[in-house]
């Protein structure tokens, strides 16, 4: 359950960047809606998520993946250049996404992979 929680709340933090952009500004209300409503859901999902998660290593994973994911759609959506570095960055944040989640404490019922013989 708080790996859900956590998935949508890196979905929602998503949302509600890209509908930052689509805003333009926050001069356009629909998008500026959907921001506002993204933003107070992703919130309320990690919250839920640092329940059974390390605070530290749940905010790491929302903060990398979201921003991987963003990154992603300004490149496929806006357009946004794709340079090597930026891509080579990108693989360096998942990597330290995956490195933090992997030493971290599992949450009660759950086993890491390393802990499975």
């Amino acid at each position: 359950m708080a790996t859900l929680c956590l998935v949508l709340a890196i979905i929602f933090e998503a949302g509600w960047a890209v509908s930052m952009k689509a805003s333009d500004g926050l001069t356009r209300p629909g998008p500026a809606a959907v921001m506002l409503i993204c933003f107070v859901l992703s919130a309320v999902f990690l919250a839920l998520a640092t329940k059974k998660y390390e605070v530290g290593v749940a905010y790491a994973i929302w903060v990398g993946c979201g921003a991987a994911i963003i990154a992603t759609v300004g490149i496929v959506y806006f357009k946004e250049p794709a340079s090597a570095l930026k891509l080579a960055s990108l693989g360096l944040v998942l990597a330290g996404v995956v490195g933090l989640k992997l030493s971290s404490v599992s949450p009660p019922g759950q086993t890491k992979a390393a802990e499975v013989k």
